[in-house]
């Protein structure tokens, strides 16, 4: 979980790829509403995220079903969000990948989002809610040393 270009999903793909579970990708869940929205520069509220969120707690107690491991880049800023996609399932933890606005603020400037603006940046930051309970992780840090750091935090 964190903000908009704080790397969620690069260093879910390789701790995905690492562990050999299932990557998801909450980008790819967006209803259109919720893309547009975004696209136009108009933040999500709460009332635009719950069916997103609710959605990809029913993918994870799929696969959880299955006694399948996955895991989720999701932005997760608020506790009730990351509650709601904790829902019912046996083990869910939470990876908070922390960077400042302005390390991510450079990130965003060097890439393409296919919807979410830089000018979203700020409005993340002021609803972030870090985890009480985490795996807090530099953002900064290179993808494997981070990938390395949630394998040992996680006893794999």
């Amino acid at each position: 979980m964190g903000v908009s270009g704080a790397g969620k999903t690069v260093v879910g793909e390789a701790l995905a790829a690492r562990l050999g579970w299932r990557f998801l990708d909450a980008d790819d869940y967006h209803p259109p509403e919720n893309v547009s929205r975004m696209a136009a520069g108009v933040p999500l509220v709460d009332e635009d995220r719950w069916p997103w969120l609710d959605r990809l707690n029913s993918l994870l107690r799929e696969s959880d079903a299955r006694g399948e491991s996955a895991v989720l880049a999701c932005s997760a800023l608020k506790q009730a969000y990351r509650d709601r996609l904790a829902a019912g399932l046996a083990r869910f933890e939470i990876v908070y990948l922390s960077g400042t606005l302005d390390l991510i603020r450079g990130r965003l400037a060097g890439r393409q989002h296919r919807y979410m603006p830089a000018s979203l940046l700020e409005s993340q930051f002021a609803v972030l809610e870090p985890p009480a309970v985490a795996i807090e992780i530099d953002a900064a840090e290179d993808v494997r040393r981070c990938v390395e750091t949630i394998c040992v935090r996680l006893g794999i």
